[in-house]
């Protein structure tokens, strides 16, 4: 699911959210998308025995409370099926996502990352909440609440994505979609921040960094 919108001069205003089939097509979008940023790994360190990235470690750092919404991201070896998740040590919910990340990691060139980057969106509520992490999960009523009200004082017209009626998209997704495309207006606007500091390539080429 795409969270996209239209930037008229300093005014941004978000679209109506979209579902695609599949990673490709989001990055055969015509017109294309001028930034793309992704609640998923970009970059991967080759083996377990390499440790954790260090964009990981910060995140998690960095949001404190909320600092176990940062999932390890998984290892080529992994994604590459030269070990089993298992094998490397993965819990069962970041193994579900496999499949995705496994996508996108096959459309991945140091090219691409022109476009597309690695975000969270605790990371992006963090910088919405002036450097705050959140109180609240995203899996209960109150922090869906929480959420809601930050997004909507600080983009105006949020409402278009917050309120959409996809099948089989969550709410707590439509929440998460619309604080992306924050990070990718700040993104366009060269006003991100970028963990770690000093970047950091993998073995392909790609940076291993997340922005907010």
């Amino acid at each position: 699911m795409v969270a996209s919108a239209k930037l008229h001069g300093a005014t941004l205003s978000p679209e109506t959210p979209r579902t695609y089939p599949s990673f490709l097509e989001v990055l055969s979008e015509r017109p294309s998308f001028v930034n793309i940023v992704l609640n998923a790994p970009v970059g991967y360190l080759d083996t377990p025995e390499s440790g954790v990235r260090s964009c990981d470690r910060q995140a998690r750092a960095l949001l404190g409370r909320r600092g176990a919404a940062i999932r390890n991201a998984p290892t080529r070896a992994v994604l590459d099926e030269v070990m089993t998740w298992r094998e490397a040590g993965m819990d069962a919910v970041s193994a579900t996502q496999l499949p995705r990340v496994r996508e996108i990691s096959l459309e991945m060139s140091p090219f691409r990352q022109r476009v597309v980057y690695e975000g969270n969106p605790e990371l992006s509520f963090y910088q919405l909440r002036a450097d705050s992490p959140l109180e609240r999960s995203k899996n209960i009523e109150m922090g869906r609440a929480e959420r809601r009200a930050i997004l909507i004082s600080k983009v105006p017209g949020i409402e278009s994505v917050l309120d959409a009626d996809l099948e089989g998209v969550p709410l707590k997704h439509l929440y998460d979609a619309a604080a992306l495309l924050w990070t990718a207006r700040r993104v366009f606007g060269h006003a991100a921040k970028r963990i770690p500091v000093e970047p950091e390539w993998d073995g392909a080429g790609l940076r291993m960094e997340m922005v907010y």
